[in-house]
């Protein structure tokens, strides 16, 4: 990861698209709804950890190459830099998956720079393109620490919900899981 290098004086933005946004665990100054495009919210994540196993793999978002992505936005106090991006580093590189990107975000009225965590294509982890019935495979076996990645779905979407945030596709996908069920 590259290093992150800011005025002292200039504060900065965070992208949520996942937890992040109804559970960021950081103090913020602001936090707006956010659209950054070349990216979408995906289920691309093999999850080893808090949703499944290395054995019995469950699946958990991330940003994903294509399309856009709607999110919030948390404008961080540069005061807080070095807390901010510690937390963040340690709460979303647990193992190395993601790549650690600046993103133009649309704001309001104005684009600003967020730094938000991209899916590694690269990576052993990397779930992205499975066929519908692996993903609702995966989503029905995964349990973990944090549960089961069901639960993680359902989570997700009544927090989108809840944010106005709309995710058609996640709404289906877990339509088409529990049918399953």
């Amino acid at each position: 990861m590259k290093a992150f290098e800011l005025n002292e004086t200039e504060s900065f933005w965070v992208f949520g698209y996942g937890s992040l946004m109804w559970n960021p665990g950081f103090n913020y100054e602001e936090v707006q709804t956010a659209t950054i495009y070349g990216y979408h919210r995906s289920l691309c994540v093999y999850s080893w950890h808090f949703r499944g196993t290395q054995e019995r793999p469950g699946l958990v978002l991330g940003l994903d190459r294509g399309g856009c992505c709607k999110g919030r936005a948390f404008r961080i106090n540069a005061t807080q830099k070095e807390q901010v991006m510690t937390y963040l580093t340690e709460r979303e590189m647990i193992t190395d998956f993601y790549n650690p990107k600046w993103v133009p975000a649309h704001v309001g009225k104005q684009v600003v720079s967020t730094y938000t965590f991209v899916a590694d294509s690269t990576h052993e982890q990397y779930a992205g393109g499975i066929p519908l019935e692996q993903t609702i495979s995966l989503l029905l076996q995964g349990e973990g620490r944090g549960g089961s990645s069901i639960d993680y779905l359902k989570n997700v979407i009544e927090h989108l919900d809840d944010l106005s945030i709309p995710d058609g596709p996640l709404h289906k996908l877990l339509s088409q899981a529990l049918s399953c069920k």
